[in-house]
């Protein structure tokens, strides 16, 4: 992990199960993690702005990732975007609405996520010096 100030993470995922262990794999991970069940419910946490990263089901009732990331880059549009799905048809279709975005297909080991997600915030920062 990086000496930065600890780096936030909004954590969008439908599955409670799933959502529980990546909030906490993050958290242990050393990163400050808010974590919702829905697009909708992103919303006004990503107007409030200091994330440095959305993390986001691709396939989530009201409003999906895909259409949560296109708000998050009017929104905040400093902070990354990535994926994670099980769905291969829907990565191919994040890859192009979101080509900057990074997409983890599901399953993924605890340890693949926290390295994509210091590799993603890693490339923030470098972007901003």
């Amino acid at each position: 992990m990086t000496d930065y100030p600890t780096q936030r993470i909004l954590l969008a995922e439908d599955d409670d199960a799933m959502r529980v262990y990546l909030e906490r794999a993050l958290v242990n991970a050393g990163y400050a993690v808010d974590a919702v069940d829905r697009g909708t419910d992103a919303l006004p946490l990503l107007e409030s702005g200091g994330y440095e990263l959305l993390l986001s089901d691709i396939v989530m009732p009201e409003m999906d990732g895909i259409e949560l990331a296109q708000r998050c880059n009017e929104l905040s549009p400093r902070t990354k975007v990535m994926f994670i799905t099980g769905f291969a048809a829907v990565t191919l279709k994040a890859s192009r609405e979101q080509p900057n975005a990074k997409v983890l297909s599901k399953p993924f080991h605890l340890r693949d996520l926290v390295m994509e997600v210091e590799r993603v915030l890693e490339d923030r920062v470098s972007m901003q010096l």
